[in-house]
C-alpha cells in the first residue's frame, strides 16, 4: 500500500462520498468519530455501523458503481472472526492485497498469515480500502476479504469467504455492469489465479492496538 493520507484526509473523502448522512451524522460528527484515531493507517468502517451492501453501492470503477452478486442474499449475516476495536472508525494497518497468495485458497493462506503475524481483512476494511484508494481494484488482481465468515446453526464456518473484484460483465451480472467492483464469495479450498488475500498488520482505535 502507498502511504496512507492524512486521517482527516479519509474522512473528508468518506464525507464526500455520503457515508456521514448513512451513518446518520453530519461532516463533523465523523470527524469526531475519528478523534484520538493517531495517523498512519487506512480509517475503516466497523461492521456495527452501515452495511457492507449499501458501503459497496459506494464503489467506483470504470466509471460503474459497486454491487453484491444475487446469490448472497445472506451477506448481512457475515461477521468478523478476527478482533476489532470497538469504535464506529479506526484504523488498519500495513495492509497488503495479498498479490503474492494469488493461487493460495483461503484455507491455505489462513496458517500462512498467522505464521506471517497478519490477520486477514474484513469485507468491510476491504471496502473501506477501496473508498479511499479505487486503483487498488485491477483487472487479474483483485483480493478475497477472508475474515468476514458466516458461522451456522452448528457451529462450523460456512464455505464460502467474500471478495471483490471486476465484474466481466456476464450472466447474472448484466452486460452494463461489466467493469463494476463487484462483491461476491468463493469457496474457501479454492484457489484463484487473479484473487489475492488481503491482510493488516495491525489495527487501532480510540482505545488502542488490536
Amino acid at each position: 500500500m502507498t502511504s496512507p493520507k492524512a486521517t482527516q484526509q479519509q474522512v473528508a473523502r468518506l464525507v464526500d462520498l455520503g457515508v456521514a448522512e448513512l451513518l446518520g451524522t453530519t461532516g463533523s460528527g465523523l470527524a469526531r468519530l475519528a478523534d484520538g484515531l493517531g495517523e498512519g493507517g487506512l480509517v475503516a468502517l466497523h461492521p456495527d455501523t452501515v452495511p457492507a451492501r449499501t458501503l459497496a453501492g459506494l464503489l467506483q470503477h470504470a466509471g460503474r458503481p459497486g454491487f453484491v452478486v444475487e446469490d448472497m442474499t445472506d451477506l448481512e449475516a457475515f461477521e468478523p472472526v478476527v478482533d476489532l476495536p470497538p469504535d464506529p472508525l479506526y484504523l488498519v494497518h500495513d495492509l497488503d492485497r495479498g498479490d503474492d497468495l494469488r493461487s493460495w485458497s483461503p484455507d491455505e493462506a489462513g496458517p500462512h498469515l498467522a505464521a506471517r503475524g497478519r490477520t486477514p481483512l474484513t469485507l468491510h476494511e476491504g471496502i473501506s480500502w477501496l473508498l479511499q484508494e479505487p486503483e487498488r481494484l485491477e483487472p487479474g488482481a483483485c483480493f478475497m476479504t477472508t475474515a468476514s465468515r458466516l458461522t451456522r446453526a452448528d457451529g462450523r464456518l460456512d464455505p464460502r469467504t467474500p471478495a471483490i473484484w471486476i465484474s466481466g460483465g456476464t450472466g447474472r451480472d448484466g452486460r452494463e455492469r461489466k467493469g463494476a467492483p463487484k462483491v461476491g464469495w468463493c469457496w474457501a479450498g479454492n484457489r484463484h489465479t487473479w484473487l489475492g488475500v488481503a491482510s493488516a498488520g495491525s489495527r487501532s482505535g480510540r482505545t488502542g492496538a488490536h
